[in-house]
């Protein structure tokens, strides 16, 4: 072990630590568990899976903050509702934060940096999105500035994911092959995990009604496993999916990260005050970073989001023992081994609610390092108009 490893694994009474990470299951948009619960109800339930789970009194709950891409009515009154709902006093503060695709990492990081601050001792970061109820043209603004249009890279980001995705590919030789080959491995890593019940610990099973399309009649169901995951996908056959932005493209549905409804949360401590509150220590939050890159191959994100938080952790490559990297579509430029990136599956097969994932990553990370007995992990992610966020965690299972 390296001497850098062995710091970042050190303990110490000011540390960062998680006493809990959760997430609700990840349904299809629309149509999957999910398409008849609005976002603060799966976020009230997965808040109050986690203070539960982490044995914290909601009392000592000083902040949460809750990333969320695409929220109604502005954000935080829905946020407000479903803490208050999950039995969070009303004298715990609460924030919306939307940094696109990785919201729930820095609403995270957000509590994070408030504990080391000395703002807070305890509080959550968590995550939410239905992209059933906030996905659509009814979330775009009915025009934007032209004297800003007039800077093409402030144009760039008006350019559909998709596109950029396909702009990645072209400036990089990423071809089709390659992209499905990726796609297909994450959906068999995801179904084999699924029947090996690898997912089970961090998943919260949520009761809540459904519709039945056809019939209307109205059933209470409890969610407690991704519909997104589809077992026998191969690249052969999503080798005959249509591109679905460009004619001669490389991106379409089947290589593409699904439209989902999900929620996540993340319970952090003050090492000092859980140890004198006895809560359960399960990992810890090291170093988080963001960087910017342009807007019309957003996807390359990680790339310089990983770099960047493993020289401000000190570590290297070699000290991480895998990676939970949001694969938005399939051709990050990483430059690490495909070995050690999504072991279980990622964004591809399991979904990819858009404020919740930063925070969903973290739950399936800790999860990931206690069933291979690993302790040093990164989570990543592209961000629409042109960004990429790293973290580097620790499990102490």
């Amino acid at each position: 072990m390296s001497s850098a490893k062995a710091n970042v694994l050190a303990k110490h009474d000011n540390d960062v630590v998680i006493v809990a990470a959760v997430r609700s299951a990840l349904t299809k948009g629309r149509k999957g568990g999910f398409k008849d619960t609005r976002p603060e109800e799966l976020l009230s339930g997965v808040l109050r899976a986690a203070y539960t789970r982490a044995r914290v009194d909601p009392a000592l709950i000083e902040d949460i903050a809750v990333g969320n891409v695409l929220p109604p009515g502005g954000g935080a009154n829905a946020a407000r509702m479903a803490a208050l709902h999950a039995g969070v006093p009303i004298t715990t503060s609460i924030n919306t934060v939307n940094r696109q695709c990785s919201s729930g990492l820095s609403a995270v990081n957000q509590i994070a940096n408030q504990i080391i601050a000395g703002q807070i001792d305890i509080g959550i970061g968590a995550g939410v999105e239905s992209m059933t109820f906030g996905w659509g043209g009814g979330s775009l603004p009915d025009g934007w500035s032209e004297a800003v249009l007039t800077s093409k890279q402030a144009e760039d980001c008006l350019i559909p994911m998709g596109f950029t995705s396909e702009n990645v590919a072209s400036d990089f030789g990423i071809s089709r092959e390659k992209q499905d080959k990726f796609a297909a491995e994450s959906f068999q890593k995801a179904a084999a995990a699924q029947k090996a019940e690898k997912f089970r610990d961090e998943i919260v099973p949520l009761k809540v009604k459904l519709v039945d399309p056809k019939t209307e009649t109205v059933a209470e169901v409890v969610v407690d496993a991704d519909d997104g995951i589809r077992d026998g996908v191969t690249a052969e056959s999503l080798a005959k999916l249509r591109p679905s932005f460009k004619k001669d493209g490389s991106t379409h549905a089947g290589n593409a990260s699904q439209i989902s409804d999900g929620a996540a949360a993340v319970v952090l401590a003050r090492r000092s005050v859980a140890k004198r509150l006895g809560l359960p220590v399960v990992g810890k939050y090291v170093a988080a970073a963001v960087i910017g890159v342009p807007p019309r191959i957003m996807g390359v994100g990680p790339a310089y989001a990983i770099p960047k938080v493993l020289e401000k952790a000190g570590l290297s490559k070699a000290d991480v023992d895998f990676y939970e990297i949001n694969e938005a579509f399939a051709i990050d430029k990483i430059g690490i081994s495909y070995d050690r990136v999504n072991v279980n599956g990622g964004a591809i097969a399991i979904g990819h609610p858009l404020g919740c994932t930063g925070a969903r990553q973290i739950a399936t990370g800790l999860s990931i390092a206690k069933q291979r007995n690993e302790r040093v992990f990164v989570t990543s992610m592209c961000i629409g108009s042109g960004m990429g966020m790293a973290a580097v965690f620790v499990s102490e299972h």
